[in-house]
């Protein structure tokens, strides 16, 4: 399995004779309002995306599907429902297969436990985003454990801070590859909605063989945690030589095996 970070949380997943983007964001920089209550006014993205117009569209032509962890404007844009063919197939989580339905896609397939999808095995796994009333005002969201033939079990978290649900779907499904939305995303009130430091640190201790890629970092402005600040809390001998943090645009390779 192939996963390259376009921007934020938006990856390219090559594995099983498939390419599939995940929660794509692909507006310019600059495009969005900021996410408001966040001590700031700095437009979104904050970044531009790595690649230009011409490499973007040969990219989406290559494409075979595409996860989409929930709704938020961060994991699916208005670019988004511009840019992608409308019949390229989509999964989902049960909630939002309606809403994208109603935006013109036409092969929406929700994903409510496990399912076949592209010659891909999903497992859809819960998680909170956010804890306590934040948590509740953020809305559902769910990650996706994939099983590719001859690749490894890769679990894109999704959204999520440390939780019961998070902890379950690594006991339950012991991925050799977990994804991670870090960036400690946070309001000027309540706690952080993705994962920061301590979150990351229990999805190391709790997913001991797994590789863990930590994305989500300094694209929307209420992220508030940078790369080097988590690389610099996890020393190697505290699970920090399986933390692998790649820049925009980067692609990291695993081998084969479940």
């Amino acid at each position: 399995m192939d996963i390259q970070l376009i921007r934020h949380a938006t990856l390219v997943l090559r594995g099983g004779g498939r390419t599939v983007l995940v929660d794509p964001m692909l507006s310019p920089a600059g495009a969005m309002d900021p996410v408001a209550n966040a001590g700031n006014d700095d437009r979104i993205p904050l970044t531009p995306l790595p690649l230009g117009d011409a490499a973007l569209r040969a990219l989406i032509a290559t494409l075979d599907g595409v996860i989409v962890t929930h709704l938020h404007r961060d994991h699916w844009d208005a670019a988004a429902r511009e840019l992608l063919p409308p019949a390229l197939p989509i999964a989902c989580q049960p909630a939002d297969a309606e809403s994208l339905r109603a935006s013109g896609c036409t092969r929406v397939t929700p994903v409510d436990g496990e399912a076949e999808w592209l010659g891909w095995r999903l497992a859809r796994t819960g998680g909170e985003h956010g804890r306590g009333e934040v948590g509740r005002k953020m809305g559902q969201v769910s990650g996706f454990v994939i099983d590719a033939a001859g690749e490894p079990r890769t679990w894109i978290a999704g959204d999520t801070v440390w939780c019961p649900a998070a902890e379950a779907a690594i006991a339950s499904y012991r991925p050799r590859v977990a994804v991670v939305n870090a960036g400690a995303a946070q309001f000027l009130e309540g706690g952080p909605i993705t994962m920061d430091v301590d979150d990351v640190r229990e999805v190391l201790r709790a997913a001991p063989g797994a590789t863990v890629v930590a994305v989500h970092f300094a694209t929307v402005n209420h992220c508030r945690l940078s790369r080097g600040a988590l690389r610099g809390a996890i020393p190697d001998n505290a699970g920090g030589s399986r933390l692998v943090i790649p820049e925009d645009g980067a692609t990291v390779s695993f081998g084969t095996g479940g």
